[in-house]
């Protein structure tokens, strides 16, 4: 029977029982033995975020959300972009549309934005840095601390990258957020989605980096820098929501 429907007629057929051509996704199961304490100590500091708890006495105020993004190459970026139509609409004195560069190798290095949003205000913060170390994380904390009073306790939730923990060999993170009324907040291993810093990454690419081809490392902070303040003065934007929602929602 399905031979004789055309194409078009299945997809009809199938809309009609309510079913929808979707893209599938993979996702890994955390095998974190302190999955469901860590989810729920994170869930927890979100309902304080979100005004839907009370901080109880000891508690953290602010919550920041905080990852690194990158490596931030220079290459060109694939992207979407208003250009002249083609084909038989084409101006003939036009001449072609210039394509991007191949790249082979990635001269002047990497660099690597550290970033965290405030759920408090709604706010997102940024540091580039070369390397993304332990010394260099210490050091995007202390600015996230430098953004309230000392007696105002603040939690950052991150990922379990090695640099972000307290070892045998280093236990300077652990150290220094006793001694600065923080809480360090790790989300479960293979659980980045509970972390809210990654769909402001992904909007972060879709408005910074899509269809770019930058010529130093500097151009590229700059319009980093740039989106990052346009981000923190229209956080209500339609088209920046949309993309956040969508993200959120993947």
């Amino acid at each position: 029977m399905v031979d004789d429907i055309s194409h078009e007629g299945l997809r009809i057929l199938l809309r009609e029982e309510g079913v929808s051509f979707q893209r599938l996704k993979t996702w890994k199961t955390s095998r974190d033995p302190d999955y469901g304490a860590k989810k729920a100590r994170v869930e927890h500091l979100y309902a304080i975020a979100d005004g839907e708890v009370i901080p109880e006495s000891g508690e953290p105020e602010v919550i920041f959300c905080m990852d690194e993004f990158g490596p931030l190459n220079l290459m060109p970026h694939p992207g979407v972009q208003w250009a002249e139509r083609g084909g038989k609409h084409k101006d003939p004195d036009r001449e072609p549309r210039r394509r991007r560069r191949a790249t082979y190798n990635r001269y002047g290095g990497v660099r690597h934005l550290f970033a965290a949003l405030d759920l408090t205000r709604d706010k997102l913060y940024g540091h580039i840095k070369p390397v993304k170390r332990r010394t260099q994380f210490l050091e995007f904390c202390r600015y996230l601390r430098s953004l309230y009073p000392p007696e105002v306790r603040i939690a950052i939730v991150c990922d379990n990258f090695s640099p972000h923990l307290t070892t045998k060999k280093c236990q300077r993170v652990g150290t220094w957020a006793t001694a600065n009324n923080v809480e360090i907040a790790y989300t479960p291993t293979n659980s980045s989605w509970l972390n809210r810093i990654e769909a402001q990454f992904t909007a972060l690419r879709y408005f910074t980096l899509d269809g770019t081809d930058h010529a130093d490392h500097k151009e590229q902070g700059s319009m980093i820098r740039r989106y990052i303040i346009w981000r923190n003065r229209h956080a209500d934007d339609r088209r920046l929501r949309a993309v956040v929602d969508r993200a959120n929602v993947a």
